[in-house]
């Protein structure tokens, strides 16, 4: 329960880790893309071309772009061999150091993804739906922190965005892995904008490049496509939310376990734990027990917490 962030000291801050310029195939340079960011309510962002020959392999330096109220993290999407399906992975890295080496030969991608954590990057499954990852890709990346469970880019081009079934039954199995949301943004069309959709609202002390990772990588976050989840807490046998004004809240466990509150400008729900710890059918006692909570407001935004294990 000590991973939930509301109570941790500090405050909530608000940034995309997903996000691309010309040094790899954004459309805006990269002083360009960071200050988009920085003028529109944000307080960081992670700037993750593409880790790749093609564009150089090379990691921004957005040191220079970061100003007092609004900082950078160094970041990068990293590529190596190779999924289910074929593809080359997408392992999006935030909070790497500016000499983090190019994929070796026959590196894979669950290795580059060690290497970045090693490293002290915070590790994100980049859009799973998007390209066709499976669950038991994702079971081969032991060191991803968390999985794109909305990609906002990916949503609005292909209506592939949404990864939270994916989540579901990692979870599960067994499997501790926290959910972020990202844009992804390109800037290819300022009339179809793929900026400001989705993000992670961390809480830390300070709106520093070390506090935040250390914060991304402890799960002291919650992501969000519009609504902001104000406090969760356990209180006796029952989870206790307060958000900003919402018409559902759903609390799920994976499988049949559901407990949804409905209402206009909904803004607190209580919510009985009985049903997560024992299951409305028979459910497997070695697997951990937990539970996540969607908020979804009247213009269908979502926010999400990072799973609540239970035992």
């Amino acid at each position: 329960m000590n991973r939930l962030p509301f109570a941790q000291p500090g405050r909530f801050w608000r940034g995309n880790l997903h996000t691309h310029s010309t040094r790899s195939d954004g459309h805006l340079e990269p002083a360009e893309t960071v200050a988009w960011y920085r003028d529109n309510g944000y307080d960081f962002v992670a700037l993750t071309d593409h880790f790749v020959q093609r564009f150089g392999c090379r990691i921004s330096d957005t040191r220079s772009m970061r100003t007092g109220g609004f900082t950078t993290l160094i970041g990068a999407e990293l590529h190596a061999p190779r999924t289910q399906a074929g593809n080359l992975w997408h392992i999006v890295a935030a909070g790497l150091p500016l000499d983090f080496a190019p994929p070796a030969p026959g590196e894979t991608g669950p290795q580059l993804a060690a290497r970045a954590e090693a490293n002290g990057a915070f590790v994100i499954v980049a859009h799973p739906a998007y390209y066709g990852l499976t669950v038991a890709d994702v079971e081969t990346m032991g060191a991803a922190h968390a999985l794109e469970v909305f990609n906002g880019a990916s949503e609005l081009a292909y209506q592939m965005g949404d990864s939270s079934h994916i989540l579901d039954v990692l979870m599960s199995r067994g499997r501790r892995i926290d959910a972020c949301a990202t844009d992804d943004a390109h800037f290819e069309y300022p009339e179809y904008p793929d900026h400001g959709l989705g993000w992670v609202e961390v809480r830390a002390e300070e709106n520093d490049p070390d506090a935040l990772t250390a914060a991304l990588r402890a799960g002291h976050f919650y992501a969000s496509e519009g609504p902001k989840l104000l406090d969760v807490a356990i209180d006796g046998d029952d989870v206790v939310i307060a958000s900003s004004p919402v018409m559902k809240v759903i609390v799920s466990g994976g499988g049949e376990r559901y407990e949804c509150r409905y209402g206009i400008d909904l803004t607190e729900a209580r919510v009985p734990l009985a049903v997560f710890h024992n299951g409305s059918f028979e459910v497997d006692p070695r697997l951990g027990t937990y539970v996540r909570i969607t908020v979804v407001d009247a213009h269908g935004k979502r926010a999400w917490t990072n799973p609540i294990w239970l035992g």
